[in-house]
């Protein structure tokens, strides 16, 4: 006989056959579920979220791509037709999804076919809820230029040390079993007044009642407190001093305990609170509610008191998960809406953006004191390619700096001129965020800053000291762009044994970085060692197919490589080939136009192409830079000069700064004046 499912069970159910009757609608998101649910929109996200611990297009999705995996293993159908038929507008988008939540790509899901790969596919649904290293866009993540942008959004989201010490008290204010135990001691009245007297135990018992409805609290009951005091031999709670309160907080044992004094000055009344550590004496917070010295008010106090002691704690314990950095800049005062930031950042993490907007936008809905969850959200929108939307969530949080901590502001103008002013400014602004914080580690993305500036020599220097922090303080935390980062400055500093030994000691721990293959194929190209280069190349291109970049993309990719690599004639010609593949893309028509251009290959096909697309769109100023700078090369200054100004105009009306195109109107600027 089966068992009756649970209210909770029912629920999903019911939500998952409404999903599953509107598969084919691309369009059926929160709105629609929460209309035939019966419920709203909120009531759905709150609910589903204590069942699942997901977000509602998560959910969806996840639904959808559930049902995918049944049809792919059953059906005689290409993986493009399931994709519409479960609601994904797009194949490729579907692909990504697919391999991210499966660890598979739905090529690899054949019907009863021995000879495939992957035979078992009941292993690899096995695999779906594994750790699965983070794979940062791996298509864009190639372009050195546009790895340092996006790299550098993800490090401001979370690659920050904060000062450890913390981080340590942190690990002392929670026990094992992820809870904090506290022990409440009799609030001293130290008042002349003996109407004060009853609320010695009052303050007391209430705080404890209402810290005792939370499930991450863990409160040792008066009876227990006051049954040791007796034996202690304490007669008036006048004679508790934080020294003995901390004795029988140890008795008990309690992590921490609260000590509080009732005072009185005048006709108002002051009860204050302190949250100590048990173990090394040290205050975390101390609070102090003050009303009028009316018993009606007393209820005022401890209710307040209550709620802030609760607000500090629940944040205390759902800190524990994050890194130090993400625990400072997260500016949040309400518990709710720090998990839903914290959740945020682990779908962040694991590549789930669309889930971490859903959180972050939840964090904000609840507090808007959340700020940085503002800030994550605009990296994860980046990530989705919504560049308005990221921009929009920078010039938000921009708005509100004059409400935050001086270095949460000058965090905030590091992250704002990094995406709409000059690198010069960034990196001002994080010097300053330094000079708050020395002991911290900002050395990562002052290295990404000098690398921009092209002063390679302080790039090392910061990206040296940045691997050797993790090294000492934190090995787990370093990732494969730490190391690539530093193999950047190396090899344009000409250090190419240091470069080499640095990548052999990186892939041990990343054997599937795409990053880390990309730049061990330059190098060896560097070098001259074809077999290697080759080996390097191959295994590349085998990883951006597992995660099911486009073959174009892919092309792309490699033209870059060898671009970088100073092999122009294979860079032209994969250029070339990732045009043919997609004739009619934008962004491979830009790329040759550019590479023949930039590296006067044909600077008269590249304008050709140029021209072309700026018929077809007259503002484009991508485009009216590659023109501008091809007239340039071409001897026509005055002309280019128009045209880099018009598309650098136009770059600031929609917010979107590019440092090569900053160098380049400089630079014909300069010669314009010099000519005159």
């Amino acid at each position: 006989m089966t068992d009756p499912l649970s209210r909770n069970q029912t629920f999903i159910r019911k939500i998952t056959d409404i999903v599953l009757a509107n598969l084919q609608n691309e369009n059926f998101g929160v709105k629609e579920l929460a209309r035939e649910s019966g419920m709203s929109q909120k009531n759905l996200r709150k609910k589903l979220f204590s069942c699942n611990k997901e977000t509602v297009n998560q959910f969806i999705r996840e639904v959808r791509l559930r049902r995918a995996l049944e049809m792919l293993q059953n059906e005689e159908i290409t993986a493009s037709e399931v994709a519409y038929k479960v609601g994904f507008g797009s194949p490729a988008y579907f692909n990504t999804c697919f391999n991210h939540y499966f660890g598979y790509t739905p090529g690899q899901v054949k019907k009863n076919n021995p000879d495939n790969q992957v035979q078992d596919i009941q292993t690899l649904k096995g695999t779906e809820n594994k750790k699965r290293k983070p794979r940062w866009l791996t298509y864009i993540l190639s372009v050195p230029g546009i790895v340092l942008i996006v790299a550098l959004s993800v490090a401001t989201s979370y690659l920050f040390f904060k000062n450890l010490h913390k981080s340590e008290l942190i690990e002392n204010l929670i026990s094992a079993d992820g809870r904090i135990s506290i022990a409440v001691m009799p609030f001293k009245n130290m008042t002349n007044d003996t109407i004060w007297d009853i609320w010695q135990n009052g303050i007391q018992n209430e705080v404890i009642a209402f810290l005792s409805n939370y499930v991450e609290l863990k409160l040792k009951q008066p009876e227990s407190i006051d049954g040791l005091l007796k034996n202690e031999g304490i007669t008036t709670y006048a004679s508790i001093t934080p020294s003995f309160a901390r004795s029988i907080s140890k008795k008990l044992g309690a992590s921490t305990f609260i000590y509080g004094t009732i005072i009185q000055a005048g006709t108002n009344l002051r009860v204050t609170a302190k949250v100590i550590d048990t173990k090394t004496k040290e205050v975390y917070k101390s609070y102090q509610i003050e009303r009028t010295a009316d018993e009606e008010f007393i209820f005022q106090i401890i209710d307040s008191l209550s709620v802030q002691l609760k607000n500090y704690l629940l944040l205390t314990v759902l800190e524990k998960d994050l890194l130090p950095e993400n625990r400072y800049l997260t500016y949040a005062k309400s518990p709710e809406a720090y998990r839903y930031y914290a959740d945020g950042l682990k779908a962040f993490l694991r590549e789930d953006f669309s889930g971490a907007v859903d959180l972050y936008s939840y964090a904000l809905a609840v507090d808007s004191n959340c700020l940085f969850a503002a800030s994550d959200m605009s990296y994860a929108y980046g990530a989705l390619g919504q560049s308005g939307q990221q921009r929009k969530w920078i010039l938000w949080l921009y708005k509100k700096r004059d409400m935050m901590t001086p270095i949460q502001k000058n965090f905030t103008e590091f992250t704002f001129e990094n995406n709409f002013g000059t690198p010069e400014e960034a990196l001002k602004c994080l010097n300053r965020v330094q000079e708050y914080d020395p002991e911290a580690n900002y050395h990562y993305l002052l290295g990404l800053q000098y690398l921009k500036l092209n002063q390679t020599s302080q790039a090392v220097i910061e990206l040296e000291k940045n691997l050797e922090i993790y090294k000492k303080l934190c090995p787990s935390q370093a990732i494969d762009w730490d190391y690539e980062a530093l193999g950047l400055a190396y090899h344009k500093a000409g250090r190419f044994k240091n470069e080499y030994k640095l990548y052999k000691r990186a892939v041990k721990h990343f054997p599937e970085s795409t990053k880390l293959n990309y730049r061990q194929a330059i190098l060896s190209l560097t070098l001259g060692d074809t077999a290697a280069s080759n080996r390097y190349v191959e295994r590349y291109r085998s990883l951006l197919k597992i995660v099911a970049v486009s073959e174009s993309d892919i092309t792309t990719n490699l033209a870059e490589l060898y671009s970088e690599a100073g092999y122009p004639d294979k860079a032209e010609n994969y250029y070339r080939m990732a045009l043919a593949l997609e004739p009619d893309n934008t962004g491979k028509i830009r790329d040759l136009s550019f590479f023949l251009i930039d590296k006067e290959r044909n600077i008269s096909e590249g304008l050709a192409l140029a021209d072309s697309a700026l018929r077809a769109e007259p503002d484009d100023f991508r485009f009216l830079h590659i023109k501008g700078w091809g007239l340039y090369k071409q001897g026509g200054q005055q002309q280019a000069l128009k045209l880099l100004q018009k598309s650098w105009d136009l770059r600031k009306q929609y917010s979107v700064y590019d440092h090569t195109a900053y160098l380049h109107l400089e630079e014909v600027k300069k010669a314009n004046t010099n000519s005159k």
